[in-house]
């Protein structure tokens, strides 16, 4: 199966009630589709430094930061196909560059194990990125459901709704169920916007007319304040 494997794109966050996620689902309709998954649920492992230096530098919230990840949309074995993904975000604009291959390889090649390298120009991009930081590592395990909507009429535009996210430190294997630590409030979903371009009259006047305004939201950064932090201080740990 082909994937795209290159995306440039502003993704637009905010958080809803479940009463304002029904309300956007009904004022989408005409305009979207669901995409072929349906609702899934996505496993993560996102990649760092023993000091949690990408995390902590994101959450400064500098003109240009970078993260490391692997994902799968669904349940997977060792050598179920996963998603090595490179995403970086320069003055709001989010690029991402992944490569698919078996779990167990991704994780050794992210490891230390360069001979694992794909011989192409996103391999080459991860490798840099992988030496450039060193001891990169699982540090938490992401999971959360999915589901997702796309524009047949606009091109790149789509829609996402993720609710059940959960964050945890032990079994970082995508091969694993979710569970964890909730990140949002029960009755809070998050949505995402994310396009190439601009968003359609439609759905701006309806987020405008319902006083539904973007935030800032990040997955593994919610994950380190609500998670790894308190252990941290808990030890006296500092960096």
């Amino acid at each position: 199966m082909a994937y795209q494997n290159t995306f440039k794109r502003y993704e637009l966050k905010y958080l809803l009630t479940r009463a304002q996620q029904k309300a956007i689902m009904q004022a989408m309709e005409p305009y979207m589709i669901p995409d072929k998954y349906g609702r899934s649920v996505i496993r993560n492992l996102y990649f760092d430094t023993h000091h949690y230096r990408l995390i902590r530098h994101s959450i400064e919230k500098p003109v240009y930061k970078e993260k490391l990840r692997l994902r799968s949309y669904g349940l997977i074995g060792e050598d179920g196909e996963a998603f090595v993904e490179l995403k970086k975000k320069y003055d709001h604009i989010v690029y991402k560059r992944r490569l698919t291959m078996p779990q167990s390889k991704a994780l050794s090649w992210l490891a230390g194990d360069s001979s694992l390298s794909p011989a192409c120009q996103i391999g080459q991009e991860i490798e840099y990125f992988r030496n450039y930081y060193e001891d990169l590592h699982p540090t938490v395990f992401l999971s959360y459901a999915r589901q997702a909507f796309y524009s047949p009429d606009s091109n790149g535009f789509r829609v996402t709704f993720d609710d059940d996210i959960l964050c945890r430190q032990t079994e970082l294997s995508l091969s694993k169920e979710p569970g964890g630590t909730p990140l949002l409030p029960e009755d809070t979903i998050l949505m995402e916007i994310k396009t190439a371009g601009g968003i359609p009259l439609w759905m701006t006047h309806f987020l405008t007319d319902n006083g539904i305004f973007k935030t800032s939201f990040s997955k593994y950064g919610t994950a380190y304040e609500k998670l790894i932090f308190p252990q941290l201080s808990m030890y006296n740990i500092s960096f």
